[in-house]
Order: structure tokens, then C-alpha cells, then sequence
């Protein structure tokens, strides 16, 4: 069956209406199958009722979310004037923040747990993401279009060669989804690049059974130099790598294995 959204007359088209601005990283998707497809992919894991939507632009993808009775605490943030202004016109009952998602306090915002969606800007799409994981007691599920690089290093397994440090510092508190490939054509202006989206859900890992501040610097230190073992990588740090890690490169450990790692390196 077809969608038909209550808003549909009131939208003009997408090469008249606002006007994606590069330095904000725009590309609006037009495609409707994929923006109910993204909002179709919210599971409501760990049983919230409260969504922010991060830019969404003229509401190709609120359009689906707003008739989502599962949710009812929904609210959007746009930094661009020009579609806040095009959203307080076709969704005038819409909750609308006027503000950089990055610099929001969103404990002040919801005082429940609460999803992140959206069609990302793609030249903040790792810091979004990073944002939630300073809140990631608060927010069980994310659902995101990135750039399919972007979204493959997030997604990436141990020994993955897009396995680095943003997937290690996200897997341990997320199970992460690939979903579906993007083409360029679906968006104005196109991307020169491939998107994808993917799902990230709150793991059961309460928090990390050992010192996170190590836990990071390693992490970090051990794919700065990921052509070198473990052994010569973590060397500036003064620490003691377990002699099955020695030999090894950051790119083949697992969270676990970072964890034991750190442990090893730990007070008694």
C-alpha cells in the first residue's frame, strides 16, 4: 500500500524549496521508500517513546515519524534558519530546536531514554555518534545515514580492514547493523560517494569492567600506528601487552580483548 502522508500537498519539490548549503553538509534525500525505510527501522529497543530527529532538513523523513504512534515524545533539531522556517510552516505542530545537536544538553531536553535518528549531515556524522556515546545511558537505539565508508568502518569486525577506533570505542557499547546501501541519485544534490544506514543498539555492557580513560588511549594509541604489534605500538604508554597480544596488530582485537588488555595494566 501506498504512503500517503498528510503533508504531501503542503511540500513543494525538492529543487524548489530549500536550498542544500555545503558548508552544513546537506544532501536531501528525495527518495520516499528509503526515508520510510529508515524510519521504519527504529525497534523501540529497551522500550522508549521519545525520538530527536538530527537535520531533518524539509522532513522527507519526519513526515513518517510524526505518524508513529509508538512514539510520543518526538522532537527535531536544525541548525539551517531556511529549514527551520520551511518545517514551522508544513509541520506547525512539530517540535523544533533551533540549534547544533552538538552542543545540546539532551538530559535537559528528555527526562526519559530516548532514540537518535536521521539523515545525517555528513560532515558531523562520527561526532553525532560520539555525542551519544557521552549519553549512551540514555539513548538505546540510533538508526543513521552516513557515508557507506563511514558507515562500513562503524559496522566492521575485528581483522576488518575498516575495523579502527571508532569501531572499537562504539562496539563496546552498541550491537551495530549494516542495513542498506544508498545510491547517489537519490539525493539533491547527489553525493559524490555512496551512503548507508545502520542501526546501533545499546548492548547489555553496563559499563567497561576496567579503567575507560586507559581503555581509550590504547585504543587510540594502538591504531595511530596500526602497521606496527601491539608489542611496538603501545610502547610510548609504558605498558605491559600479554604475551598473546604481542604479536598482534590493533586491528584484530576485540573490545574483550582491549578490555583484558587494560586489566592487565590495572591495580591488583
Amino acid at each position: 500500500m501506498k504512503y500517503e502522508s498528510k503533508y504531501k500537498d503542503a511540500t513543494p519539490k525538492h529543487d524548489d524549496a530549500v536550498r542544500a548549503k555545503k558548508h552544513l553538509g546537506q544532501h536531501f534525500l528525495k527518495d520516499e521508500s528509503i526515508s520510510k525505510a529508515i524510519a521504519d527501522a527504529l525497534q523501540f529497543h529497551l522500550n522508549y517513546n521519545s525520538v530527536i530527529e538530527v537535520g531533518p532538513g524539509m522532513g522527507v523523513l519526519t513526515k513518517y515519524l510524526v505518524k508513529n504512534t509508538a512514539i510520543k515524545n518526538f522532537k527535531v533539531v536544525e541548525i539551517d534558519r531556511e529549514s527551520v522556517a520551511f518545517l514551522k510552516v508544513n509541520y506547525p505542530d512539530l517540535q523544533i530546536l533551533e540549534a547544533d545537536f552538538l552542543q545540546l544538553n539532551l538530559e535537559e531536553l528528555f527526562d526519559q531514554n530516548f532514540a537518535v535518528i536521521g539523515n545525517f549531515p555528513y560532515n558531523i556524522s562520527t561526532q553525532i555518534l560520539f555525542k551519544v556515546l557521552d549519553y549512551r545511558d540514555k539513548v538505546p537505539e540510533v538508526v543513521g545515514m552516513f557515508q557507506k565508508e563511514v558507515a562500513e568502518r562503524i559496522a566492521a569486525p575485528p581483522g576488518s580492514k575498516t575495523y579502527g577506533i571508532t569501531s572499537v570505542l562504539l562496539q563496546a557499547f552498541y550491537d551495530i547493523e549494516y542495513l542498506f546501501t544508498v545510491e547517489p541519485h537519490v539525493f539533491n544534490p547527489p553525493p559524490k560517494v555512496k551512503s548507508a544506514v545502520i542501526r546501533l543498539k545499546r548492548n547489555t555492557r553496563a559499563q567497561l569492567p576496567c579503567d575507560e580513560t586507559l581503555f581509550f588511549k590504547i585504543v587510540k594509541t594502538g591504531f595511530n600506528q596500526r602497521r606496527k604489534t601491539l608489542h611496538n605500538a603501545l610502547k610510548s604508554l609504558n605498558l605491559q601487552v600479554p604475551e598473546e597480544y604481542k604479536t598482534l596488530r590493533a586491528e584484530v582485537l576485540s573490545v574483550e580483548d582491549y578490555i583484558k588488555i587494560v586489566l592487565a595494566n590495572s591495580p591488583a
